[in-house]
């Protein structure tokens, strides 16, 4: 395994865990403790990692890595979500589609759809939807933030603000059942609150990882949520949450 490869794979373990230890990535990749320093030692540099004892604890800014790095992590669990999702799509619907990478994901199956309109404020989404001439895509415009290829701000809010559409369609950073649902900037955050406010039908698409977890910024709290769409059927306590607010579980 290249190098490159193996430190993919320990920021993913980062990422989903919030810690990785030199004694488990030893018997995971089969190569010496000192190669591991060394991969570790990059991650300390680029600020996604911090060390501790053993080995080393995710940055808590490292919930913002480049939009092209969250779009290649969990590849199946987004396809699956998407597959489900589509299933929620009427032929003609008005949709919000935020920037997160599993956006992505669903608008390539929202290609088998026919005359939707599409209001996004992620420039990866419009560039997927081009080819559908059949489609109405509609940019929030905005303050480009060039890693994440999403646009926020003041001019996107606005633009959030004359639109009402049937349905919202996003994903968070993490969602715990005391907090609520969270993202990992104010910024993403103001952005998917005024998706919210602009929308009959709210549907939280979340892998499992994500449950049980808090971030920075608060977009909403549970009973906010329509629908969720997740990979794998959430624990009783999170099902019977979400009964009690009448949210919908797909998974």
């Amino acid at each position: 395994m290249l190098a490159v490869e193996r430190r993919k794979i320990i920021l993913e373990l980062l990422l989903r865990d919030g810690k990785v230890e030199i004694s488990r990535l030893r018997s995971l990749f089969n190569v010496s403790d000192e190669t591991l320093r060394r991969d570790l030692e990059l991650l300390y540099k680029e600020g996604l990692a911090i060390k501790c004892y053993g080995g080393a604890t995710l940055n808590g800014n490292a919930n913002d890595v480049s939009f092209s790095t969250r779009k290649a992590q969990n590849p199946a669990q987004k396809m699956k979500i998407a597959e489900k999702v589509l299933d929620l799509v009427a032929d003609g619907d008005s949709i919000m589609l935020d920037a997160s990478s599993t956006a992505v994901y669903i608008a390539k199956m929202l290609k088998k759809k026919n005359d939707l309109t599409i209001v996004t404020n992620s420039m990866e989404v419009m560039a997927e939807l081009a080819e559908k001439s059949d489609f109405t895509i509609i940019s929030t415009g905005g303050k480009l933030s060039g890693p994440f290829l999403a646009f926020t701000g003041g001019q996107a809010l606005a633009t959030l603000a004359s639109f009402h559409v049937n349905k919202l369609i996003f994903s968070c950073k993490a969602l715990n059942l005391d907090g609520g649902v969270f993202d990992s900037t104010g910024e993403f955050a103001d952005v998917k609150q005024a998706m919210i406010r602009a929308a009959n039908t709210r549907i939280l698409v979340a892998d499992s990882a994500k449950f049980n977890r808090t971030s920075f910024a608060k977009i909403t709290d549970l009973n906010e949520i329509d629908v969720v769409v997740t990979d794998k059927k959430p624990n009783n306590a999170w099902v019977k949450a979400l009964s009690a607010n009448n949210t919908v579980v797909i998974f």
